[in-house]
């Protein structure tokens, strides 16, 4: 019988970050180098067979940006089977990018390598600080069954050492990883880093040596025979003489079989060659095993500002373009595809971990926000473009009579809502082509604007307020002439619009009042702000339908859920810690002393209050320590390991003035927090508490990758970081019995479930340090964060397991702005309220509403958000076929509407769902 020989797979490849310790274009520049390099090695030595191009197409566009001429070597080696491309575009941090933006991320990725050769189906996450829990199941819908991952499982220290413990969750470096619907794949560890092949020698007397030890390391872990070699790390050059040296280790190591391999081979021979019952481990791999010093979750709230932004530009492109796109193109405008795909691809240019972590030098994050910026101003005419046209096809003509004005809003939440809705509305024009800028502004000028009423769809009064706005400038740039500038008299109406459908409308009209009533006065600018200094303690308090909230003398919030009788008391007190650690880890200064507004009085005054909303302002005036005290200096400067880190925070002080203002809207139910400030201070960090007391079941709930993910309030036991922070998307949340509070937010990932006996949420609003971290010392002056902050967050109290969902429903929409565009009286096949997209499903939450990246195809994407199974029903119209796809948008089976018209879908616990409609 033949015993087969160890197989040492060497996998040549580099690791390429972007942008990190220097900024991208220096970066760019080595990467051409080492390109050029690879493409003269691989055609001028065959024994040079394969290069892993680390996973992210975007390194074809970065090089052939500069290298146009090499575009059919390149491809030639690609179709070869030589430089492996894909799945990916960027290698984004899974859990700081939303769940349509990790889809995006695999489309275009495949969609980018297929122009050049066949995509690695190799799940690929080296060096992503956890990975999300459902990443089996999205490479399972990509075809892909397979992950190769740097953290999460194995314990892991400083410089990603495995470190010894009894709590491994795997005993080998192969595993089953299962996404909580079930899908699994083949899970691989870096178990010696992707580094353990790198500088392989040539000279025989240290190849000894170096393998001695390499292959020593690679068994203590393998499950099988077949051992991985990655040869490269971050930014490694070519190593050229690799087939010499892999000649020297054959001649070396006559009992091992030495292959430069490539990662499909070595997971093909691993899935043939394994024997043993591989452990399985399930769902999110944060690194829960470990002392928790280097799971790098803090970078959740490092450059927080850099957060805010790339949420505000996710729910942009997936929430509010792509529907509205959609929704317009199934009506005759033209879908601007390419103009979507290049904002998105523009946006997850700073997905990349190390960029969208706030884990690089400065430079880097000040052009990630020119980044954003460019994304932005892509998208938002898109959106308007769009529901522009959406508008001139609604039938207004019955609204419109004697001085109306109709305008339009829009709802592209994933469910019907009601809320505080304002839009901007010309109520009179005078061009400059007519008279000229001056007489077109002496026109608008004496124009007579009486206070007026809003009707809805049906005439019926609305409530709202109306506000002349004066004459204002504006433009049209119109399809077939030149840019048409005008003054125009214009008014802001707010109103409360009602039970709105989702990715639909409802449409609304201003109505001027009789001539003969008073003429409006043009609101100051501080009107809204006015407030009576001697106002009744009972008008502070604020009450809708559902919720009572009374302000305590310290601004704290006491929040009564009139569905359940639950109160929820000290809501809203900020927390301020020194912190002495860098981008990546947060280290509480060696005082710990824990400052906050507890016994901080407050000045609470009424902003504002109508039938529909009222606004409370609460104002903290604070004074905090300016800095850490004169060791820190000193503990970077010699790169201190973080744990040992021992400085103090200064006794000088700076003030920290906190703005909140906190909104009750009619029909809403959440508290809306607008937290507003501006720092002075470095090496802090300053959070919200909000306790729940609902912490008896030893776990909560946070949104993440399509999942609600259930996590233990208590680390495990090898936790020895006395923080335990952790990432967030849409809310955290905390129940029991008929207790239940979330707390959502609008880019602020990171949260704390307090080991307080309370169960308290702590949600992160800044942290500010001076360096990056990691492998050197970088000085990082601008992730201070010095200068204006804001924040926003919603408390959204619950009843229990069973008002779960709901509340979830109510944390996605708070980060959808409404949409309301003004239009004409015109005649139009759509109704006056309406939405293209009717279905229902309970415990599902709807993610996506687009066409595809290619055809003109729709698709609608939802997650089960429970461990139950559900059921969606969607109403399907006669003149489309309609189909099951996935996150690749590829047509998988054909699905029948029943004899009412309508689809019905079983929907497993926690899985994904794309349906695809193709137009007739």
């Amino acid at each position: 019988m033949t015993i087969k020989k160890p197989v040492a797979h060497i996998v040549s490849h580099t690791h390429w970050d972007r942008e990190w310790y220097m900024p991208y274009e220096r970066h760019h520049v080595r990467l051409i180098e080492l390109m050029d390099v690879l493409l003269d090695t691989m055609e001028r030595d065959p024994d040079y067979r394969s290069f892993h191009l680390d996973g992210q197409t975007i390194i074809l566009d970065d090089y052939l940006e500069v290298r146009p001429e090499m575009r059919e070597r390149l491809t030639k080696l690609i179709r070869d089977g030589r430089i492996l491309i894909g799945p990916w575009y960027v290698l984004q941090d899974e859990f700081l990018t939303s769940a349509e933006a990790n889809v995006r991320n695999l489309l275009v990725g495949h969609h980018d390598a297929a122009r050049y050769g066949p995509v690695a189906k190799i799940g690929y996450f080296p060096d992503s600080f956890g990975n999300m829990g459902q990443a089996p199941q999205l490479m399972r819908q990509a075809g892909i069954a397979n992950a190769i991952f740097g953290r999460g499982v194995k314990p892991t220290g400083f410089n990603n050492a495995v470190s010894d413990s009894a709590a491994y969750e795997s005993p080998f470096s192969e595993m089953i990883w299962r996404s909580p619907d079930g899908s699994e794949v083949l899970g691989v560890l870096f178990a010696n880093w992707y580094n353990n092949g790198m500088e392989v020698p040539v000279d025989p007397e240290e190849a000894r040596a170096y393998w001695d030890a390499k292959l020593k390391d690679a068994e203590r872990f393998a499950s099988t025979p077949e051992l991985l070699f990655m040869n490269g790390c971050d930014h490694q050059p070519v190593q050229t003489d690799l087939p010499a040296a892999i000649r020297t280790a054959r001649d070396l190591y006559p009992g091992y079989e030495f292959v430069h391999s490539d990662l499909p081979s070595y997971v093909s021979a691993v899935e043939r060659a394994s024997d043993r019952e591989l452990t399985v481990v399930e769902g999110e791999l944060r690194s829960q095993r470990t002392d928790g010093w280097f799971t790098l979750a803090s970078t959740a709230s490092s450059r927080v500002y850099i957060k805010q932004a790339n949420t505000k530009g996710q729910i942009l492109l997936e929430r509010l373009a792509e529907p509205a796109a959609a929704f317009a193109a199934s009506l005759g405008l033209p879908h601007p595809t390419p103009l979507l795909v290049h904002a998105w691809r523009t946006l997850m240019q700073n997905h990349p971990h190390d960029s969208i972590c706030g884990c690089s030098v400065d430079e880097v994050h000040a052009e990630m926000m020119t980044r954003f910026a460019k994304s932005r101003h892509m998208a938002e005419p898109i959106v308007e473009r769009s529901v522009a046209y959406i508008a001139s096809n609604i039938d207004t003509a019955r609204l419109v009579g004697d001085a109306h004005v109709p305008f339009v809003v829009f709802n592209f939440a994933g469910a019907s809502r009601s809320g505080t809705v304002s839009v901007e509305l010309d109520v009179a024009r005078r061009a400059f082509a007519d008279i000229g800028p001056a007489a077109a502004y002496a026109a608008m000028e004496p124009v007579r604007i009486a206070a007026g009423s809003v009707i809805d769809h049906e005439g019926s009064p609305v409530d709202a307020d109306i506000e002349d706005l004066g004459v204002r400038f504006g433009y049209e740039l119109p399809d077939d002439k030149f840019r048409q500038p005008y003054m125009a008299r214009r008014i802001r109406v707010t109103l409360s619009a009602d039970n709105v459908p989702s990715q639909g409308y409802r449409t609304y009209a201003w109505r001027s009042a009789e001539s003969e009533q008073a003429v409006m006065a043009p609101v100051a600018a501080e009107l809204e702000e006015a407030v009576v200094a001697s106002v009744d303690p009972a008008a502070l308090s604020l009450e809708n339908e559902y919720i009572a909230v009374a302000v305590g003398p310290n601004g704290s919030l006491s929040l009564t859920d009139k569905e359940t009788g639950e109160v929820y008391r000290d809501l809203g007190v900020f927390e301020n810690t020194g912190d002495i650690g860098n981008e990546y880890v947060y280290v509480q200064d060696g005082g710990r002393k824990n400052l906050s507004t507890d016994a901080l009085s407050a000045e609470v005054k009424l902003v504002s209050r109508s039938a529909w909303r009222t606004t409370v302002e609460i104002v903290h005036r604070w004074e905090i320590p300016a800095e850490a005290d004169a060791l820190l200096e000193h503990e970077r400067a010699t790169m201190t390991h973080l744990p040992d880190r021992k400085a103090g925070r200064s006794a000088q002080t700076v003030p920290l003035v906190i703005t909140t203002l906190a909104t009750v809207e009619r029909g809403v139910k959440a508290l809306k927090l607008k937290v507003r400030y501006e720092n002075h201070a470095k090496d802090h960090r300053l959070r919200l508490r909000f306790p729940t007391d609902a912490a008896a079941s030893g776990v909560h709930y946070a949104d993440s990758i399509f999942e609600i993910a259930e996590r233990p309030n208590e680390p495990a036991a090898e936790w020895r970081n006395p923080s335990n922070a952790q990432h967030q998307q849409a809310f955290a949340a905390v129940d029991h019995g008929k207790r239940g509070l979330a707390v959502a937010n609008i880019g602020l990932n990171e949260y704390e479930v307090l080991r307080d006996g309370r169960g308290t949420i702590a949600v992160t609003l800044l942290r500010a340090v001076g360096e990056l971290g990691d492998w050197g010392v970088f000085p990082t002056p601008e992730a201070q964060c010095l200068g204006a902050q804001e924040a926003e967050l919603a408390i959204i109290p619950y009843g229990g397991a069973d008002g779960r969902y709901a509340a979830a429903q109510e944390a996605y929409a708070f980060q959808v702005p409404w949409i309301a565009v003004q239009t004409d009286a015109h005649a139009g096949s759509l109704p006056a309220a309406y939405s293209p997209l009717s279905w229902t499903g309970e415990r599902l939450a709807l993610t996506a509403f687009k066409r595809g990246i290619q055809g003109e195809d729709r698709f609608y994407r939802w997650f089960n958000m429970s461990g139950a199974p559900a059921k969606l029903a969607l109403q399907a119209d006669a003149d489309s076929e309609w189909y099951l796809s996935n996150v690749l948008e590829e047509r998988l089976g054909v699905l029948a509407p029943d004899a009412d018209g309508i689809l019905r879908v079983d929907v497993r616990p926690c899985e994904i769902v794309t349906i695809g409609r193709k137009l007739l």
